[in-house]
């Protein structure tokens, strides 16, 4: 069909057009994609030899629906291997030759340390060490902790053993600890901290396991201090103040401690 429409065409325009033009385009039809065309103007092919499409009109029901262009599929977001929210599957390990400290009370109670450890251990706690939240709870920083352990028993002598899986629930992150003090297991605590979004979780367990040191050391005597009402009510009188602050972003204004060697500082100021 789409052959003989354009040498009808070029028939009746011979007249206007130089012969020349009318023998370069029929020249030109071998090339042309007949198959392409056919299929756009709505007809088809009857015979199978190249060079040959006799025009026959499709029936309606063999015309086909243009389909329209999808667009180019949306890259899906990459899906964590560990959904964090849920468990981080960081059961304990068995080992199969050295003290299972999963289930093991090995030397638990057994002696007393050295009266030189001990000394270490239960002396009063520096006044320019222990800080306090703007809640008004005594605190000493969990680094200071650890200086105090290695002094004690020297970097290596002592260590904390977890004793189960990390649990997470959707505010607080947990987990229990062993502490081992030079192959003894000297107490047992469960560590916790709270985290306020998904990604934070891995911080988040870092504090549990800080939290549980913490918490083990109440019954070596380290920092005890800070759970004697007595020490907390002098400390504060002393150290500490209790003013009215506003909030800059907000322009609240509460209540909050601080020591009083310390400024406020944003997002806080002197109400």
């Amino acid at each position: 069909m789409i052959r003989s429409l354009l040498q009808h065409m070029l028939g009746r325009t011979g007249s206007l057009r130089p012969q020349s033009s009318r023998s370069f385009i029929t020249s030109r039809l071998s090339y042309l994609d007949m198959d392409a065309l056919a299929a756009q103007f709505g007809t088809q092919s009857t015979s199978s030899s190249p060079g040959q499409y006799p025009a026959t009109p499709l029936s309606p029901k063999d015309v086909k629906e243009p389909v329209a262009s999808t667009p180019a599929a949306k890259s899906k977001p990459l899906v964590p291997v560990t959904d964090l929210s849920k468990s981080l599957n960081d059961a304990p390990i068995t080992p199969d030759s050295a003290t299972d400290w999963t289930k093991s009370f090995q030397g638990f109670g057994d002696a007393a340390f050295s009266p030189e450890i001990a000394d270490i251990l239960m002396k009063d706690l520096d006044s320019q060490d222990v800080e306090i939240k703007p809640d008004g709870i005594l605190y000493l920083p969990e680094i200071k902790y650890r200086r105090i352990m290695n002094k004690a028993f020297g970097p290596g002598g002592w260590g904390l053993a977890p004793r189960s899986e990390t649990i997470i629930s959707p505010k607080t992150v947990s987990r229990e600890y062993g502490l081992i003090c030079q192959g003894r297991l000297v107490s047992v605590a469960r560590g916790e901290q709270t985290y306020f979004d998904v990604e934070n979780i891995p911080t988040a367990t870092e504090g549990c396991k800080s939290n549980a040191l913490m918490r083990c050391c109440k019954d070596l005597g380290v920092a005890s201090e800070l759970w004697d009402p007595s020490f907390i009510r002098m400390f504060k009188k002393k150290y500490c103040d209790e003013q009215f602050v506003e909030h800059i972003p907000s322009k609240r204004k509460r209540k909050l401690w601080k020591r009083k060697d310390v400024t406020w500082e944003y997002p806080y100021k002197l109400s």
